[in-house]
């Protein structure tokens, strides 16, 4: 197949391939020792790199996926890499299987930015974009000085472009807050990592906002957790069911690749992040580099939007597995 020119770039995120449990609607069955993941981490990421894959996103919360990030892409070597990162949620699950609390923490404060940067510097020259994790109202993090402060010290003395991620109903009102936030005249975010997908498409507008006003823009969870796959648990998207497998029947390709290029065409932004657990489901992945869906194509699977605060709810109830 002949790769097609795409604005958007298939960039790889780290979260499943850095700790053994994730949200999402099942599990692989993989062997989930520590050993065992690095080893399954750096044959992914070879996988990747070799099929033109260029932009890694990992944060502290994903397990080892900083520190596995960091050991290959140091000893690999190349020059080509894109690498971001996050601070602001810190993993304490501590890789025990069936872990029963929060698997992660969040602290948006200066004292966990501050810890974390030293840590996350670590994969300069390489990281490219530094950003807030999951930014919220309720945490602060938009309305704190000190630490909109730091990171503007970041950005000036490194370079990077500083951003956010978002989750939840109300991603587009964080979207719009950040957009405007200025320390003394200066802009601090320049990048923004969101949620977006054929189920959950609130942010549509402002992204495309984002977009206009030359910020950089991430789109994660295309396949909505695994909740694009057909599953009796989900009979309510039936419809969106039939619309998938008939256009992956039509494109020779898997329900996931419709996912991305989804994303890919209805809003083209700088990249669009793979979940790949393995190199196989990597290998699925990319193959929403090779077509293009049509505008009816398109209309007809953004037909399927939800409600937002329904998606999240929804969300909310998956389980780490």
């Amino acid at each position: 197949m002949t790769e097609k020119k795409s604005k958007t770039e298939i960039g790889l995120g780290m979260a499943a391939l850095g700790r053994p449990e994730y949200i999402n609607i099942d599990s692989s069955g993989r062997d989930k020792s520590e050993v065992a993941f690095r080893t399954n981490a750096f044959k992914v990421l070879d996988d990747a790199y070799e099929k033109g894959v260029r932009y890694f996103d990992t944060a502290p919360s994903y397990g080892k996926g900083e520190a596995f990030l960091k050991d290959w892409n140091d000893s690999r070597n190349y020059t080509d890499v894109v690498l971001g990162t996050k601070w602001g949620y810190t993993y304490v699950a501590d890789w025990q299987l069936g872990y029963e609390g929060a698997h992660e923490v969040k602290e948006h404060s200066l004292a966990k930015l501050t810890e974390q940067w030293e840590v996350s510097q670590y994969l300069l020259p390489a990281l490219e974009y530094y950003q807030v994790h999951s930014a919220t109202f309720e945490s602060g993090v938009l309305q704190n000085k000190p630490v909109l402060e730091k990171l503007l010290e970041i950005k000036r003395t490194t370079g990077l472009k500083i951003g956010i991620s978002t989750s939840g109903s109300n991603q587009n009102e964080v979207i719009e807050n950040a957009l405007q936030i200025r320390i003394n005249g200066e802009v601090v975010f320049d990048s923004f990592q969101v949620t977006f997908n054929m189920l959950e498409q609130a942010t549509l507008s402002v992204l495309q906002d984002v977009k206009a006003q030359g910020k950089k823009l991430i789109i994660k969870e295309a396949m909505a957790n695994g909740r694009v796959f057909e599953n009796e648990k989900y009979p309510h998207y039936q419809s969106l069911y039939a619309k998938l497998q008939s256009l992956a029947e039509r494109y020779e390709v898997g329900v996931d690749a419709i996912a991305l290029r989804y994303v890919m065409d209805a809003l083209q932004p700088d990249f669009v992040l793979s979940g790949a657990a393995d190199i196989k489901q990597l290998e699925q992945n990319l193959k929403a580099n090779y077509f293009t869906l049509s505008e009816d194509e398109l209309a007809q699977l953004s037909k399927e939007k939800v409600d937002s605060r329904k998606y999240w709810e929804e969300r909310s109830k998956l389980s780490w597995d």
